[in-house]
């Protein structure tokens, strides 16, 4: 009868086998689970890849500014962010140790539009001064006001200006023929600015740089 009795080793023996088969199964299986998880969650914040920067030219305001100061320009790149951009303006040519204010506006030229005070730029002794600022320089940019003391409906500004932060600077440089004392303009912290320097009026009125990036 012993040689006919299935031992109890022979019984368990196959069920441990398919015991250990399945665990190692179930250990494979989460292993591929966690490595599928790992990689989604590599590959998420592919979600908010951001788009290409858009580079574009400042040019001189005025035919004036152009005989004044000859080799007066500026390059501006924007860089957009999953929140928001970052804008790098770079100018050049401009008097030695003079300071600029920048400013995000609706129009190129006078009368402007609605206008927001950005950054100063402050050129160095050979003319060239940068400024690099975040915040929303792309097709969303836009202001309103629904009361207070004035009211008006969204307005975008898609354009740049710059100005000459002291008026002096552009009359002695002889940038305002015919004129007797500077113009002077709102275009700086204190609201006594100089004359504009340099814009995006090689754009459109309606369809300014800032109206060419997306995020």
């Amino acid at each position: 009868m012993s040689s006919t009795r299935p031992t109890i080793r022979s019984i368990l023996a196959p069920t441990a086998s398919k015991a250990v088969t399945v665990a190692a199964a179930g250990v494979v299986a989460a292993a591929l689970s966690l490595t599928a998880t790992a990689g989604a969650a590599t590959q998420a914040p592919a979600r908010h890849t951001t788009a290409s920067s858009f580079s574009f030219a400042l040019k001189p305001s005025s035919a004036a500014i152009s005989a004044c100061l000859p080799n007066a320009g500026g390059h501006v790149t924007i860089t957009p962010g999953a929140l928001n951009d970052t804008m790098t303006v770079n100018l050049h040519g401009m008097p030695a140790n003079a300071g600029f204010d920048l400013f995000v506006i609706q129009q190129p030229t006078a009368p402007f539009g609605i206008s927001w005070y950005q950054s100063d730029i402050q050129a160095n002794s050979n003319g060239f001064g940068s400024a690099t600022v975040k915040g929303i320089f792309d097709a969303e940019t836009f202001s309103v006001s629904l009361g207070g003391t004035t009211t008006f409906s969204p307005t975008h500004q898609y354009h740049l200006g710059v100005w000459f932060n002291d008026p002096n600077v552009p009359f002695n440089l002889g940038c305002e023929p015919g004129a007797t004392v500077p113009a002077v303009t709102p275009f700086n912290g204190e609201q006594n600015a100089g004359i504009q320097v340099v814009n995006t009026a090689q754009f459109p009125v309606n369809a300014g740089p800032l109206s060419h990036v997306h995020r």
